[in-house]
């Protein structure tokens, strides 16, 4: 270990080892992502510098407990959503009221809260909004079941949703703001627990709805048709109790990057030092350390009037965020990109996975067999193919010599084949089949995705990143349900309309110009 004295005799230590982290045998140097092209100098050095003290400390408990309770975001993101599909059958026999309507509610309530939730994570941090997410969502969904009128349901759905619609954005952000760049993978299978929401709701729904809600509208009443308040009850409980875990069991350290990001350098260093302290490791890292870039580069540090301004000018305000994530034009055009991509996702999978239930019971109808059993049966079974596929795709990435855009841009196309393939069904078992390889290769899909989107923006706008791109899929979610009330749904429009958005967005993303496989953000 050698050390260069700087200016003001700070001293910047050199390992013997690469400064972003050590050297993965498959993906090889783990460089920055911006390379040496990021707007602001000091936030790039700084970024390093806490990647190669996190690296440092390795993957250890803490990290693996922040993989259980940021998984319970990618749990309520999954199981809340489909709650519009879930319920809308009886729902609509209970309330006579047109069914895309309740889908418009919640999308709403998701629009809100991811516009709420992911810039405030990069303004006032990402504790508190880790922390109430779950608790709004659980709080609403346990009073919508005892909703007496389609009204009083559709309201407390958009709140459910404004709580739902925040974990993806700060959840993301959270877990690489901890992680070692050699494991970034594990924002990939994150999106197992997306499966496991999907699956858990499905089986819960499966005896409540099959067997406690009426059989059609004709004289359905709330006593014969208590199963969905069952559901909503049961899953409203069960955010709850995830809550509690997180607030009550785990305790969150706020993200370093974040309070380096605001000029908190010495409360920065303080987390990484409970980090290190937490896995059983040596804290590497030193204020002086820290504060290094910024006396290098002539900036204030802590301690100054202006340390709010260190690497975000106006870190208070969210449109110096968002204008950050414009400085260049490579940044302009990739985070154009993802919102477009992000937005024909938002209108694709809203539009068919909605009302897959219900467009599973009317097919079924037509092929003989669409009983409510058959149909959350069904729901069930595309709902577990899921979970292999998060850790397929977790497992590619890594082994697989191909870049996350082409692995992307691969399982877009194939989810969107499969979509098409489904309207040539004859059989309530061949419709089935073709949903299973939709449900593989879209929950591949998300799970790239969605780690691609994150890794991208530079942590102190990530929040405003994936706000951005949460707000384009809840905008374009809100049309979905518009879309509905004016097509069939008992015919394949729907599936039309999803198959070809889904093909347009695996082209779009082949213009992105970043590939972040093999390389850590910052």
């Amino acid at each position: 270990m050698s050390e260069t004295p700087v200016k003001d005799h700070v001293v910047v230590q050199h390992l013997d080892v690469h400064p972003y982290g050590r050297t993965n045998s498959i993906t090889g140097p783990p460089i920055d992502l911006y390379e040496n092209g990021y707007v602001d100098p000091v936030y790039q050095a700084k970024a390093h510098i806490l990647n190669r003290s996190i690296q440092d400390i390795g993957m250890g408990k803490y990290q693996w407990g922040l993989f259980v309770v940021a998984g319970f975001g990618w749990f309520a993101d999954s199981a809340w959503p489909s709650m519009s599909g879930l319920i809308l059958t009886p729902v609509v026999n209970e309330f006579q009221f047109n069914g895309p309507f309740l889908s418009l509610a919640s999308n709403i309530g998701l629009f809100f809260g991811g516009l709420i939730w992911g810039l405030g994570c990069d303004i006032w941090g990402r504790r508190w909004s880790f922390n109430l997410t779950l608790l709004i969502a659980g709080l609403f969904g346990v009073v919508a079941g005892a909703s007496s009128n389609f009204a009083s349901l559709a309201i407390l759905m958009s709140f459910v949703g404004i709580g739902v619609g925040g974990n993806m954005p700060v959840d993301a952000a959270v877990f690489l703001d901890f992680v070692p760049g050699s494991h970034q993978y594990l924002l990939t299978i994150l999106s197992i627990w997306w499966c496991l929401g999907q699956l858990l709701a499905s089986l819960i729904a499966w005896p409540l709805i099959a067997d406690y809600s009426c059989s059609s509208s004709t004289g359905c009443d709330r006593s014969d048709n208590m199963g969905w308040r069952y559901l909503l009850f049961v899953l409203g409980g069960l955010t709850l109790f995830l809550w509690g875990i997180r607030f009550f069991v785990f305790t969150l350290l706020e993200s370093p990057r974040f309070l380096s990001g605001i000029g908190k350098d010495t409360e920065a260093v303080d987390v990484i030092r409970k980090l290190a302290e937490y896995n059983g490791k040596p804290c590497p890292l030193t204020v002086e350390e820290l504060e290094a870039p910024g006396k290098i580069h002539g900036r204030e540090v802590l301690g100054s009037p202006g340390r709010r301004r260190v690497l975000s000018e106006g870190s208070g305000f969210a449109i110096d965020h968002i204008r950050a994530l414009f400085a260049t034009p490579k940044m302009a055009w990739s985070t154009s990109l993802l919102i477009v991509v992000w937005g024909v996702i938002g209108l694709a999978s809203t539009l068919y996975n909605n009302f897959l239930p219900y467009i599973l019971t009317t097919r079924g109808v037509t092929f003989g067999d669409g009983s409510l059993y058959v149909t959350y049966r069904n729901q069930v079974i595309l709902s577990m193919v899921g979970i292999p596929a998060a850790l397929f795709a977790g497992w590619a990435v890594e082994s697989f010599r191909m870049t996350l855009l082409n692995d992307l841009w691969r399982n877009k196309g194939l989810t969107g084949t499969f979509l098409f393939a489904s309207t040539t069904s004859r059989t309530s078992n061949e419709l089935l089949g073709w949903n299973c390889g939709y449900a593989l290769f879209s929950n591949i899909m998300y799970g790239v995705l969605y780690a691609i989107s994150s890794e991208i923006f530079p942590a102190v706008h990530r929040g405003t990143g994936n706000c951005l791109t949460s707000t384009a899929k809840g905008v374009f979610g809100v049309m979905a349900p518009v879309i509905a009330l004016y097509a069939n749904l008992s015919t394949a429009a729907p599936v039309y309309v999803a198959g070809s958005l889904l093909l347009f967005a695996g082209f779009v993303v082949l213009l992105l110009p970043y590939e972040p496989r093999g390389k850590v953000s910052i």
